[in-house]
């Protein structure tokens, strides 16, 4: 009896050790790992360059939301510490000269300013207004604040409150409009705008803020990407300098003449433009340590979304302006985030460059540009004494942040939110290759291997299915970052390698190579697609060529769309297409930024009829046969959602496998985390199915 207790109590450890090793063993990575990583944001260095706090924001898929919550780590990365918890959203954290925070929270039940002494303490609310506050920028040398809240222009907030209660007792429900944009991205146009508000600290109680652009019908920032990037202070604190689009009528629909313009921050005398001159994107002000000098990003050509930007420093003084183009290794590139060094003499900037986001300095003088850091997908920088602090991510991790010096040496982590959480994943090893595409020029791709590769396995002559994905914007770069949408980790997760291609359009290669898409939305990047998927099939040879499959959203899902119709589909088993267009001269008048259609198709439906016909899928649907997943959003009104709807009917009218997916409470993206749970699990079994 002893002997067979024995023996069962050995077998019992084995297998609960067993079992606790297959629990704690790491797994493949997928949708429930990415909604699971923390999401550092938004870091703000300390007056005294010691301490950094940021936002860490992390999905509640029990809740259907996000979260989000302050940290603060020292700049040497030794210490560490949360400072709020409140399950409310706490965010946008800003500095005061005396080392407290000023912050945004909902906790009262609308956003408004709080304050909390890092040292210790609990946060007190600064703010009561009527309306939610967004965008909270703290300016020492107004001592007050400045932040921006959607109000009617011309009512302002006491108005605007109002006149919501007005529309919320009318009983009829419809919308009248005049003009275009009446919708933009995935909101309605209700006629209120983001208008940027004065308050001084004293008024902070009870107070009212000023509306420096109380009759202007613009957003500040502008709508949907923009940030208080866009937002400068004058040297001697008397105006405020903002980016604006200030166009009457319908012409926003259709124009990018993006201004700069300067008002009193009292409130008082006229509002100036400061770019009249130029009739296209000027942006992101910031003046340079002496305060004699505005520098700000301009583009060149009116109408074009995806011109790059090059550097105007405007001399404060006189209005005299002189340009500096942002050149290196030869290309043309966008600098975003400028900072100066305290001399003046050194601006430090990220850009997008060879399918990176990397970090460089400019020599103010001579205009010469400098790589700092080359790899991954870098941002957000602060410059400390000597050093500087910055947000790195990169296809093997989400975004955490660090410190370097200020040439580019030694590298140091100083949060590690997700350290512990990759490494119970299996991620595969990405790779960057290069192959002569379209007029034999260098094009680069991303592969990303799968999680079980080795060299013993390939040599073996184990296959691994592929996933091709094409990237969205066309002027966009699926390159070394961690996405939270179009995650190459979550393919390989599902057993396949990706190959990712940036082909012509795509940005970071400098600006004719972005140029060569416009008008060959169909060719130039088809052939690039072709030789990128042929170049890594020669390379890797453990890639299966009889399992291929593709996706594509936006831009890419159009191009799912045409690839479909051309003689290139037959290399693939099954297509997913996310909010993808189907017929070019319809998404035309579908759509609302008129200017992007416009410039990539030379012109109006009606004046340029051949540049919407030249490459539409639709003329070529009879020529289907792949099997087809159909994603949409009901809030994209960049591509709607009847595009959607089209493309699954011309599938199934013709007896082609196909399902749709569709969200009415998602935009052009997929956010929510229950939505993008069940988005992953269908993708992932929509394209096993067919490789299987």
């Amino acid at each position: 009896m002893r002997m067979r207790a024995a023996f069962f109590l050995c077998l019992l450890v084995l297998v609960t050790g067993s079992a606790l090793a297959d629990d704690t063993a790491p797994h493949p990575f997928d949708v429930h790992d990415l909604l699971a990583m923390d999401r550092v944001g938004d870091p703000q260095v300390s007056p005294d360059g010691d301490w950094v706090a940021y936002t860490v924001s992390t999905p509640d898929v029990e809740a259907n939301r996000s979260r989000s919550d302050l940290w603060l780590s020292s700049v040497d990365g030794k210490t560490t510490k949360r400072l709020t918890s409140n399950p409310a959203g706490d965010f946008n954290a800003r500095w005061c000269l005396n080392g407290t925070l000023f912050f945004l929270s909902t906790r009262s039940g609308s956003s408004q300013i709080w304050n909390i002494d890092p040292k210790g303490g609990e946060a007190r609310q600064i703010t009561d207004l009527a309306l939610d506050i967004s965008n909270l920028e703290v300016v020492p040398d107004l001592r007050g604040f400045l932040f921006t809240m959607e109000v009617y222009p011309g009512l302002g907030v006491e108005g605007t409150v109002a006149r919501d209660k007005e529309k919320a007792d009318e009983p009829a429900t419809g919308l009248i409009y005049d003009e275009l944009m009446f919708r933009h991205w995935d909101t309605w146009e209700d006629g209120k705008r983001s208008h940027i508000f004065y308050l001084k600290r004293e008024d902070a109680k009870g107070g009212q803020p000023v509306d420096l652009m109380p009759d202007l019908d613009a957003d500040v920032p502008t709508q949907p990407w923009g940030g208080m990037e866009e937002v400068a202070v004058s040297p001697d604190a008397s105006e405020v300098i903002f980016t604006a689009l200030v166009k009457p009528g319908s012409e926003p629909a259709w124009s990018t003449d993006y201004d700069l313009y300067a008002v009193p921050v009292d409130g008082s005398g006229e509002m100036r433009c400061l770019t009249e001159a130029n009739e296209a994107w000027d942006t992101e002000p910031v003046f340079t340590p002496d305060g004699k000098t505005l520098c700000y990003l301009a583009m060149d050509r009116p109408g074009f979304e995806a011109d790059r930007f090059h550097i105007e420093l405007m001399d404060w003084a006189t209005g005299a302006s002189r340009r500096i183009d942002f050149v290196y290794d030869g290309l043309d590139l966008t600098p975003h985030g400028l900072k100066f060094s305290s001399n003046g003499k050194t601006v430090y900037a990220s850009a997008s460059y060879l399918g990176q986001r990397s970090i460089f300095k400019l020599d103010v003088k001579s205009g010469q540009v400098t790589l700092l850091k080359k790899m991954g997908r870098n941002g957000r920088l602060n410059l400390l004494n000597g050093r500087i602090l910055y947000a790195h991510q990169d296809l093997n991790m989400p975004t955490e942040l660090f410190t370097m010096k200020a040439n580019g040496q030694d590298i140091r982590q100083i949060t590690d939110f997700n350290g512990e959480k990759l490494a119970q994943t299996l991620m595969g090893a990405p790779e960057q290759i290069t192959f002569q595409g379209w007029n034999d020029e260098t094009v680069y791709a991303y592969i990303v291997k799968p999680y079980d590769w080795t060299e013993e396995k390939a040599a073996a002559g184990q296959k691994w299915p592929v996933t091709f994905l094409v990237h969205g914007g066309p002027q966009g770069s699926f390159g070394n970052d961690f996405h939270y949408r179009w995650n190459p980790q979550t393919y390989v997760g599902a057993g396949f390698a990706t190959i990712a291609v940036d082909f012509h359009g795509s940005t970071g290669y400098g600006q004719e190579f972005t140029d060569a898409i416009s008008g060959h939305w169909g060719d130039r990047p088809l052939e690039d697609l072709e030789k990128g998927l042929a170049a890594a099939l020669r390379t890797y040879g453990w890639m299966d060529s009889d399992r291929i499959v593709a996706a594509g959203a936006s831009y890419g899902g159009y191009m799912i769309n045409w690839m479909h119709g051309q003689e290139f589909s037959r290399n693939f088993k099954a297509f997913v297409n996310h909010d993808g267009n189907l017929d070019e001269r319809m998404a035309y008048y579908d759509t609302e930024e008129l200017w992007f259609p416009e410039w990539e198709h030379g012109g109006t439906p009606w004046d340029n009829p051949e540049g919407y016909s030249k490459h539409n899928p639709v003329d070529y649907v009879q020529n289907w046969h792949v099997p087809t997943l159909v994603v949409h959003g009901g809030r994209d009104y960049r591509v709607v959602d009847t595009q959607g709807f089209s493309t699954f009917t011309a599938l199934r009218r013709q007896g082609i496998p196909a399902r749709l997916l569709y969200y009415p409470d998602e935009n052009h993206w997929v956010l929510k985390p229950q939505n993008s749970i069940q988005w992953h699990n269908e993708v992932m079994a929509w394209l096993k199915r067919w490789t299987e």
